[in-house]
C-alpha cells in the first residue's frame, strides 16, 4: 500500500508575496528601484534634485497647484496673493526636497541621518519613560515628515501609525521599511495594538490632521475654518494615561533638520475632545506660520460632513472671500 505523503501546509503571507510580482506591479518595483538610486548622491546634490523637480511639478496642469493655492488663500487670508504665491513655489520646491528626504529615510545609515538631524526636547521622552508612561507623539503632515521620524528612530525609535497605500507593493514596501527603522508600524485601523503599546509604556508617531470623515468625526475649526477632524486623541490618552506631546520637524535653511519634541501637553485630555481636537489644531497653526511653505498644501483638508459644506475646491469655488489683502 504506497504511503501517503502530507503536503506543507499553505502560507498565506508568502502566497500574497508572490502575487505582488506579478505584471501590473512592475512599474511601481522599477520606480523603487530608480527612487534606491537618489540615496547614494550627496546631501547638496538631492536637494538640488529635488528643487528641480519640485519646480517642474509646480508647472505641469495639476490639480494639486489649485488645493494648494486654495488651502493658502483659507488659512493665511492676511498674506498678500504676491507673498502667496512665493510660499507657494517654496512648497512644490520642498515636495520635491521632501522625495529626496525619503529616499534617505528609507535607505540611508543611521549615521547619516544623525549627522543631518538635530534633535530637541528628549528629556520628555526619557522622563515618560522612566515613569512608564506611554506617549503619543502628536505630529502633523509636514513634507519632511519621513526624514524627521527617521531622525527620532536612530536612538529612540518609535510605533508609527501609517495608513496602507492603496498599491498593494507599496503598503508593503512602506510597512516593511517602517517596521525596520521604527519599533513598530502600526496600521491606522488596528486600535487594538496602538493601545497595547501605549499601555505598556511605549512612544508613538500619530497624525490625524487630514480630512476624516469616518464615524466620530467632529468640525473642528483649523485657522477658523471647520473641518472634518478625528478626535479620537482624548479617548486615546484617555483609555491608556498617555501623555501628549505635539512633535514637529522641519527644515533649516542651511539644510539639515530640527525635530522637536514638545513638553506634553497640561490637562490633557479635558472632557470636551473637540476643544482637545481646536488645542491641536493650533499647535499646528503655530508651527505653519513658522514655516509656512513646509506643510502639506496639497491635501483637501477643508472637506465637510454634509452634502451643504462649502466646495473650497470647485473649479469655480470662490478660493479668495477670504482674502484681507489687495
Amino acid at each position: 500500500m504506497p504511503l501517503e505523503t502530507k503536503r506543507a501546509p499553505t502560507n498565506p503571507d508568502a502566497l500574497w508575496r508572490w502575487r505582488l510580482l506579478a505584471p501590473q506591479y512592475w512599474p511601481t518595483w522599477v520606480g523603487l528601484g530608480l527612487f534606491r538610486l537618489f540615496e547614494p548622491l550627496t546631501y547638496p546634490v538631492l536637494m538640488a534634485l529635488g528643487r528641480a523637480i519640485g519646480a517642474l511639478v509646480r508647472r505641469l496642469p495639476l490639480g494639486f497647484t489649485r488645493i494648494a493655492r486654495a488651502n493658502l488663500a483659507l488659512c493665511l487670508p492676511n498674506v498678500s496673493k504676491s507673498e502667496r504665491e512665493g510660499i507657494l513655489n517654496r512648497h512644490f520646491a520642498g515636495l520635491g526636497m521632501g522625495l529626496a528626504e525619503t529616499a534617505m529615510a528609507w535607505w540611508s545609515s543611521d549615521e547619516r541621518v544623525r549627522k543631518l538631524t538635530q534633535m530637541a526636547g528628549l528629556e520628555h521622552l526619557e522622563r515618560a519613560r522612566q515613569e512608564g508612561r506611554g506617549v503619543l507623539l502628536l505630529s502633523a503632515h509636514f513634507i519632511s515628515l519621513e526624514i524627521g521620524v527617521r531622525g527620532l528612530a536612530v536612538d529612540r525609535p518609535p510605533n508609527i501609525m501609517y495608513r496602507p497605500s492603496t498599491n498593494p507593493v507599496m503598503s508593503f514596501f512602506l510597512a516593511r521599511n517602517r517596521a525596520h527603522h521604527c519599533k513598530r508600524a502600526i496600521r491606522r485601523d488596528d486600535i487594538r495594538i496602538l493601545i497595547g503599546a501605549l499601555k505598556n509604556g511605549e512612544p508613538v508617531w500619530y497624525a490625524p490632521d487630514q480630512a476624516y470623515r469616518k464615524k466620530g468625526a467632529q468640525m473642528v475649526p483649523f485657522f477658523g475654518i471647520p473641518c472634518a477632524t478625528n478626535t479620537a486623541t482624548s479617548r486615546l490618552a484617555k483609555m491608556t494615561n498617555a501623555l501628549v506631546m505635539p512633535f514637529f520637524s522641519e527644515r533649516l535653511p542651511n539644510g539639515g533638520y530640527r525635530t522637536t519634541i514638545h513638553p506634553p501637553l497640561e490637562n490633557f485630555p479635558s472632557e470636551d475632545s473637540i476643544a482637545d481636537a481646536e488645542r491641536y489644531h493650533h499647535a499646528i497653526e503655530a508651527q505653519i506660520r513658522k514655516v509656512p511653505e513646509q506643510y502639506l498644501w496639497i491635501h483637501r483638508r477643508f472637506k465637510g460632513l454634509s452634502e451643504g459644506y462649502p466646495d473650497y475646491y470647485g473649479r469655480d469655488a470662490g478660493h479668495e472671500t477670504r482674502d484681507t489683502t489687495e
